[in-house]
């Protein structure tokens, strides 16, 4: 389906071992999910309760209780995280955190950490099977799952039959799909040579297909509505809709969304409802895969 000339931009951030063991002071055993690491070594954390499968939220989170993580490290909850600051949050999801590990993020993490995992995953795999083959930096609480199919194999033909990627960086943090809640705010960086690429295949009438709702999102966060790409880094809330449009990207390759998730929105954008409906209902008849490690679809012009 692809062709000579085709650009595909990949996400080349690596996943964390983000989960935690996490004891309150009463005794009572949490998971602690890092998110994103903000500003002034703070983090955006949810707090989840082990369940038999996996986890569930925990609501029960008191400010500026500190939480016990091993390795004699530990967490303080500062404040709960909103974006829209002006609004009390009743029994909050997340948090914003104070870390105290005694060493570097990723030695510590990979002693003590292990994958986010979730309930439709059935079993706790290592870390190795949420990474995908070109990632290059760690960063990201949750893979960056449509790149997860890439083989080196794959990458090989792909090149020999002239299909280029361009590499950017988007730290994902973790699904949001409990509250409904829009996208929050994640590191970007898109570089110079990944601009320069672009700007010059969409130059020339050349496809730029995104492998990920994440590469979509950081491509047109530095992005012009006449889908001129610019480098540059930093933190980004945009959140993809009809309405809004999608300027950089003429294809995507993505998994399978949940029906209240905002990348059906992005989609949305990019092919039409009606499209999307024929889509799922594809996906649904022939028992497709959702979330992480599911089925991939291609969408094209």
């Amino acid at each position: 389906f692809l062709q000579a000339g085709d650009v595909l931009v990949i996400n080349t951030s690596g996943t964390l071992n983000a989960a935690l063991a996490a004891t309150r002071a009463d005794g009572t055993s949490l998971e602690l999910h890092l998110s994103t690491h903000l500003p002034a070594d703070l983090w955006v954390v949810e707090l989840r309760q082990p369940t038999e499968r996996a986890s569930a939220p925990f609501r029960g989170g008191i400010a500026g209780e500190t939480l016990q993580l091993p390795g004699g490290a530990s967490a303080q909850l500062l404040a709960p995280y909103s974006l829209d600051r002006t609004i009390p949050i009743e029994a909050p999801r997340l948090w914003i955190a104070a870390l105290r590990l005694g060493s570097c993020l990723n030695c510590y993490l990979e002693e003590y950490g292990f994958p986010i995992r979730y309930g439709y995953v059935r079993d706790a795999w290592p870390s190795s099977f949420y990474q995908t083959v070109y990632a290059t930096e760690m960063g990201s609480a949750e893979m960056p799952s449509a790149g997860r199919a890439f083989t080196p194999e794959l990458i090989t033909r792909r090149v020999a039959d002239g299909v280029q990627s361009a590499p950017l960086i988007l730290q994902t943090g973790v699904a949001s799909l409990e509250d409904h809640e829009p996208p929050y705010e994640e590191f970007v960086r898109g570089p110079p040579t990944t601009a320069q690429q672009l700007n010059a295949a969409r130059a020339a009438g050349r496809r730029v297909i995104a492998v990920g709702t994440t590469a979509v999102r950081a491509l047109e966060t530095v992005s012009t509505d006449a889908g001129q790409v610019a480098p540059g880094e930093g933190w980004t809330r945009l959140v993809i809709t009809p309405a809004r449009g999608i300027h950089a990207v003429d294809g995507l390759l993505t998994g399978l969304h949940e029906p209240r998730a905002t990348h059906l929105a992005m989609l949305e954008a990019l092919a039409g409802r009606s499209h999307l409906q024929l889509t799922y209902a594809a996906a649904l008849r022939e028992r497709y895969l959702w979330h992480e490690f599911g089925d991939l679809h291609l969408i094209l012009p």
